[in-house]
């Protein structure tokens, strides 16, 4: 299992967002406190953001200049101390991020660290897929274009390839995320707690995992977190009812079933 975190609001540097709160995510890659699966996030780690400022394409910056910035490493979070300054002065308003738990069967590679990137979507699954080939025969192929993470060697892979498909397709992030778990729950057992961003909407699923939502009041305006545990005892986070789909704009945050 992982432990992951999304953002959307006024811009925060991601120090604020992953180390600075006493149970932040940095802290729950050694010490999580409502982990049901696993003791320690120690196979990799992973953060996406969107910059606030791309510039023009073609013109103040190159074509393939993404939309959104990734960083990810195979090693332990708390290991990395180039990062941690490194987070003092990257600034966003929308961040995915994770800490992983390899499944049982596959490797610690920085390729498995998520989030995983297509297009403007950061994706992360936290969770473990018990008929991996199942779903890798129904949903990975073809790989959708430029989704290379779609390739990763990790059970998530072929969630990624399905939730791009759809996305793409639909623009509806919270209805992407509910059909992949249901088509996934059709295919395999497994626990499928997702959650992703496009930069405008935060989105998540709770199916097999834990999974909170709280909207706090800062300077620049009010932020919205999606997040496996909480990162403090100060707020009040509202628990994500297992067999839910949550999504959270700027403005509100939403729950339905999945179903």
């Amino acid at each position: 299992m992982c432990r992951h975190l999304a953002y959307l609001g006024p811009p925060r540097t991601l120090h604020e967002l992953l180390y600075a709160p006493p149970h932040s995510l940095h802290v729950q890659s050694w010490a999580p406190r409502r982990q049901r699966y696993g003791t320690v996030n120690a196979d990799g780690f992973g953060v996406g953001w969107y910059p606030e400022e791309t510039g023009t394409p073609g013109k103040d910056a190159p074509e393939e200049f993404p939309t959104a910035l990734r960083y990810r490493r195979a090693m332990p979070m708390w290991g990395d101390a180039s990062f941690t300054d490194a987070a003092r002065a990257i600034t966003s308003g929308c961040v995915v991020a994770a800490v992983r738990d390899a499944t049982i069967g596959f490797g610690s590679e920085e390729s498995g660290a998520q989030p995983f990137r297509a297009d403007r979507l950061l994706f992360s699954h936290n969770g473990a897929v018990e008929d991996d080939e199942a779903l890798t025969a129904a949903l990975a192929l073809p790989v959708p274009s430029g989704a290379l993470d779609a390739r990763a060697p990790v059970d998530s892979a072929s969630l990624f390839a399905h939730t791009v498909r759809l996305w793409r397709a639909t623009g509806d992030l919270p209805g992407t995320l509910a059909a992949v778990v249901r088509r996934a729950r059709e295919l395999s057992d497994g626990r499928y707690n997702l959650l992703a961003g496009d930069g405008t909407v935060i989105a998540g699923t709770t199916a097999g995992d834990t999974l909170y939502a709280l909207r706090r009041p800062g300077e620049g305006g009010e932020g919205v977190y999606l997040a496996s545990e909480p990162f403090d005892d100060g707020h009040d986070w509202r628990e994500v009812p297992e067999g839910s789909v949550v999504i959270a704009t700027r403005e509100r945050t939403d729950i339905r079933p999945l179903n």
